[in-house]
Formats: C-alpha cells, structure tokens, sequence
C-alpha cells in the first residue's frame, strides 16, 4: 500500500511538472507570436503567422521576419540558456542565491569584454571572445579557490560573492581611465541589450547551445543524487567532485554564451529556477520548467523594455529592476524561516 501510495504521489508530481511544462511552452508560443507584431509597424497575429509561413506581402515578411524574429528568437535561446544555468548552480550549492548573478560569473564576464573594449576595441566578437574568457577564468578562480577536499555549495557562493565584489572594483577602474566614448560603450554592453542584435547573432549562440544542450541531457539527471550529499552519490557509484566539476562547466558555459551575446543580463537565472519549482511544486529545481520559464521570463522584459516604457531601455534594466524585487521577497521569506 505504501509503495502504491508513493507512486501515486510520483506521478501527480510528474503530470504536474509536464502540465507547467506545457503550459510554459504555450504561454512562449504566444508572446513570441505578439512580440512579432508589436512596434511602431503594428502586424496582427494572423499576418504574423502568414509572415512566418512566406504567405504575406514582402513589407510585413522583411518587418517580422528579418527584423523581429532575430531578436525573438535570442531573447527565447538566451533565457533558456540563463535559467539552465541558474538551476544547475541552485543544484550544487542546495540555495536559492546560488546563482551566476550571486556567485559572480556574469561579474567576470564583463571584466573580460571591458578589457578588450578598453585596451584592444574592435567589434562585437572581440567583446564577446573576451567576455567568454572573461567568464571563463573567473569560474576557475572561484572554484580553485572555494576548493577543500571538494566544492561545497555555501562556501563556493561565499566565495563568488568576494570575487565578484573585487571584480566589481576593477570594473569601475576600467571605466574610469577610458575616454567619455568608450566607457559609455561599455556601460550600455554592460546593462545587458538585445538591441542591434540580427541573424548574425542568431547563428552562433543557436550552434554553441546546440553543442550545450547534450550535455545538459546526459549530466542534468544526476544532479538529484548529488543534491543528497556527496556520500549517496558514490555510494550510487558516482564521482561526486568529478560529477560537480561537469556541471560547473556546463553552467558557467551557459551564462558565457549569454552575456558574450548580449552582455550581462542579470537575475534571471537566480529567478526563474526558483519560480519554476514553486509552479511545479517540486522539492528540486527542474532544468526543463527553469529553462521554459527563463525563456517566458526574458522575452516577456525585452517586450516591456522595448513598450511599455517612455523609452527603449536594455532589457537588463527590466530584469533587474523584477529581480531586485524577487530577490528582496526571498532574502526575507529565507530570514522568517531562521
């Protein structure tokens, strides 16, 4: 009776999560489809969907289709990408602010552009190779540092946090010796923008999380054993510190792929896992819904940065604003528990 009862539970937990999963999915479908008709060059969603298949008339094709679909599509890819990473890190670390945001990866990221923006220039490649090393290196030095016969979750946080404060540091220091023109480059890269962002954009962040995305799918599922401590894991037969190292990777690999295409956009991988599993109703973070919700998440602020706004704001201004609010709620929801 008992096994039939978990089992039971087991499977209203999965039809659960595979209903927000679906609901995610369709809710995406839909902003996607109004998003392509809003701007200044109103198309409804019907001529959207026309738009899409070739059957509309070349003005509203070149408007939908090579000017706002890019645009979609990245913000739908690197919000996915964002909310991976944000629930592989709340995995590790078993916290809440255990984030690419908190622990400072995108803090690294931005040290690296600003130094090719600062000291070499060139284009938006350049800007992104050196936010990808950027993000990179800073990982490796957080994880190196928060070593000690394995990675434990709150010392690695603690320790991101020190690094990406000292890095914050060097960051204003940067800014403050380059000239008026281009420290203002770097802030507006560093705010996080989807503006200017076409097809040429598109191809590389869709070939690198083509490459990303398999190995989310073989290393994602072994996240649950290490959630229950390092000695269950290898009593599973699992290399725990190995296992962890993967995944750190993977994540931080995420997040570079991220900020190298549109600069550091902040807390929506610290928000979307968190929400997904509150929508789930899991004890655990799940990839998929964080993923399907970081999705939703950035293109529905993109779409409030580009519209409801006076003027066209970096969605990082938006995301930050909504999780500077999540992350208030939740500093005092985890302090009422104490």
């Amino acid at each position: 009776m008992l096994r039939r009862r978990r089992g039971s539970v087991s499977l209203r937990i999965d039809l659960r999560t595979a209903g927000v999963c679906l609901a995610l999915t369709g809710l995406g479908v839909l902003v996607a489809l109004i998003a392509l008709g809003l701007g200044d060059f109103r198309v409804s969603v019907p001529d959207v969907v026309r738009a899409l298949f070739g059957a509309s008339d070349r003005a509203v094709g070149m408007v939908v289709v090579d000017w706002r679909l890019p645009r979609v599509l990245l913000a739908l890819l690197l919000g996915a990408a964002l909310g991976l990473s944000g629930g592989i890190f709340q995995s590790l670390t078993r916290n809440p602010l255990g984030s690419p945001d908190i622990v400072g990866f995108n803090t690294g990221a931005y040290t690296g552009a600003l130094l090719v923006i600062v000291f070499v220039g060139g284009d938006h490649y350049l800007t992104a190779g050196g936010a990808l090393v950027g993000g990179i290196v800073t990982a490796a030095a957080v994880y190196l540092l928060a070593f000690r016969r394995g990675v434990q979750g709150f010392r690695l946080i603690i320790v991101g946090i020190a690094v990406a404060a000292m890095l914050g540091s060097v960051n204003t220091w940067l800014l403050l010796r380059a000239d008026l023109q281009t420290a203002m480059s770097a802030a507006v890269w560093g705010a996080g923008s989807l503006n200017g962002l076409g097809w040429g954009s598109v191809t590389p962040v869709a070939v690198l999380l083509a490459v990303l995305l398999p190995c989310v799918a073989v290393l994602g599922p072994k996240l649950k054993y290490l959630e229950l401590g390092d000695d269950t894991a290898r009593a599973l037969g699992l290399r725990a510190e190995p296992l962890r190292l993967g995944l750190i990777v993977v994540g931080v690999a995420l997040t570079a792929v991220a900020t190298a295409a549109a600069g550091p956009i902040s807390f929506v991988a610290l928000a979307a896992p968190q929400v997904a599993r509150r929508l789930t109703r899991t004890p655990g973070v799940g990839l998929l819904p964080a993923a399907l919700l970081g999705a939703v998440l950035l293109l529905v602020s993109d779409q409030l940065a580009q519209h409801a706004l006076p003027a066209d704001l970096p969605v990082g201004v938006v995301t930050v604003s909504i999780g500077g609010a999540y992350l208030i709620w939740l500093l005092v929801k985890e302090a009422r528990r104490q």
